[in-house]
């Protein structure tokens, strides 16, 4: 029986999604191409034997439209005989690349694929695909929801009244993700995920300095008097230092099947042994994470005990606090080198960046299974589990 394996695994360093972020200046098409590159020469494989390239990428216009991997794949020298295709599932476009890489794989479609992903917040701004004025949901969406959606902040907000967490309570995570970050950046354990790029070394947004009392004193960052009318259960406790910050970053895994490695004498750094996708309430649009998680053990046949390393991406602390009172995970194992709140979200690329952090993770740690899991915008989530080998 074939089975996938992770043979190499990078990604850029994570800078802010500013006009002045450390990586503004590079094209989103460069920040992928040197992803690519690095897979390549740190893993030995001829680019030409790569049967497929799969990005994923959230804002799909200007400097990121017409296919962004294919122009990433050119643009990092590989042979114009390399196809590639850019998928969008929100925030968990580039896990999904992985899903469907691995899958093709499994299923003999593919021996040797990439799965990869990027996202220049800093100068394809979130929603830049949507024009003003524009409706990307349509008549049918709006009679289903007659009271309209809402944004993602007020599903954190939501999802935090729902699930009674606290300010202090979803400070201290992101307190203890800058934390964790740190640790790693300082213990040596992000080197070998991370491919320094014009100079650029080390994630922008991680603050060791962060502190509870320095997060108490900021504002709530989607106060809205016409959601506070309508949902007043809210509280307000959600600001930008509980929250994902908007990043720029890229990043890259290799799958192979288990025999093309052996026969190109690549070493596995973790075996993809199971995949779920499921959607939610896209009001509480987030939440999709539970479930998912759920749906994922089910077919590994493994309970939550089995698992030794979560990554679930920490769009926002009320998100992940949530998922952990619903499984009853341990959040001593839960990002463990830190999350999205200290490393940065660039949308399209966060889900190979936790498949690329958890692959490192498990091998310094001797993990027997990992688990990975992201909301994603519109009430949908992936979840799958990988295998130390």
């Amino acid at each position: 029986m074939r089975d996938a394996v992770v043979v190499e695994a990078v990604r850029t360093p994570i800078g802010k999604g500013r006009p002045n972020g450390a990586l503004a200046h590079v094209h989103p098409v460069e920040l992928l191409a040197h992803t690519l590159r690095a897979l390549v020469e740190r893993s030995g494989v001829d680019p030409a034997l790569i049967d497929d390239v799969i990005g994923g990428t959230v804002d799909q216009v200007g400097e990121q439209a017409m296919n962004t991997t294919r122009y990433a794949v050119l643009s990092a020298g590989f042979p114009d005989a390399v196809p590639a295709t850019t998928v969008d599932r929100q925030c968990g476009s580039s896990q999904q690349a992985v899903h469907f890489a691995a899958q093709g794989v499994l299923s003999g479609a593919y021996d040797l694929v990439v799965a990869c992903g990027v996202e220049s917040m800093s100068r394809v701004p979130m929603w830049s695909n949507v024009p003003e004025g524009k409706d990307p949901f349509g008549p049918g969406v709006a009679a289903r929801y007659p009271e309209g959606l809402v944004p993602q902040g007020i599903s954190a907000e939501l999802i935090a009244a729902k699930w009674s967490l606290s300010r202090e309570r979803m400070d201290a995570f992101a307190v203890e993700s800058h934390r964790r970050a740190a640790a790693a950046w300082e213990g040596g354990l992000f080197d070998a995920e991370v491919a320094p790029l014009d100079g650029v070394t080390r994630d922008e947004c991680v603050r060791p300095g962060s502190s509870t009392e320095v997060l108490a004193g900021l504002r709530p960052a989607y106060y809205d008097p016409g959601f506070g009318e309508r949902f007043p259960q809210i509280d307000w406790n959600v600001t930008a230092g509980n929250a994902s910050p908007v990043n720029d970053g890229a990043s890259a895994v290799l799958i192979a099947s288990g025999e093309t490695a052996a026969r190109l004498g690549l070493r596995p750094l973790a075996r993809l042994h199971s995949f779920a996708v499921t959607g939610s309430d896209p009001l509480l649009m987030l939440t999709g994470v539970v479930p998912a998680t759920e749906k994922v053990l089910r077919r590994a046949s493994l309970t939550l005990d089995d698992i030794d390393l979560f990554e679930v991406n920490e769009a926002f602390s009320s998100v992940v606090l949530a998922w952990q009172q619903e499984t009853g995970a341990d959040l001593a194992k839960v990002n463990v080198h830190g999350g999205a709140i200290a490393l940065g979200h660039p949308l399209g690329a966060s889900g190979a960046r936790l498949t690329t952090t958890l692959v490192h993770a498990m091998r310094e740690r001797g993990a027997r299974y990992g688990l990975q899991t992201m909301c994603e915008a519109g009430g949908l989530a992936n979840a799958m589990v990988l295998e130390g080998v």
